[in-house]
């Protein structure tokens, strides 16, 4: 079976667009090489791939015939992330919202109209 097509019956891709898209940026490793989208999976492959800032890491068990529900997807993967890879993701998430603190910069809409109840008050 084709990678992308693995990827997006394994459910870590919503489209099989996306799945090979992200095979033509080099997003995905298969046994540490770059792989492009039309490289067939093995059982006892490792794949590596990279979403969101995590380098997700699996092992192929088995070949699915189509797309599988959630439920079953252990079935044809094993999950070998690290834990550290998902605890430097929430640090990306609480960087990302003290990077710019609410009130800072231009007036957003909401505070540009109670800059002007504030000046028709005043009158």
């Amino acid at each position: 079976m084709r990678v992308d097509k693995f990827l997006w019956c394994t459910r870590y891709y919503k489209t099989r667009n996306m799945a090979t898209t992200a095979c033509k940026k080099g997003q995905i490793k298969v046994n540490g090489s770059t792989v492009k989208p039309s490289r067939e999976v093995f059982p006892m492959d490792k794949i590596v791939l990279r979403k969101n800032q995590i380098d997700f890491q699996l092992t192929v068990l088995d070949i699915p015939e189509n797309r599988v529900g959630a439920k079953l997807v252990d079935i044809y993967r094993k999950d070998t992330t690290p834990k550290d890879a998902f605890e430097h993701s929430d640090l990306l998430k609480y960087a990302k919202d003290h990077y710019r603190k609410k009130g800072l910069g231009r007036p957003t809409k909401k505070d540009r109209r109670d800059i002007d109840e504030y000046l028709d008050e005043g009158d």
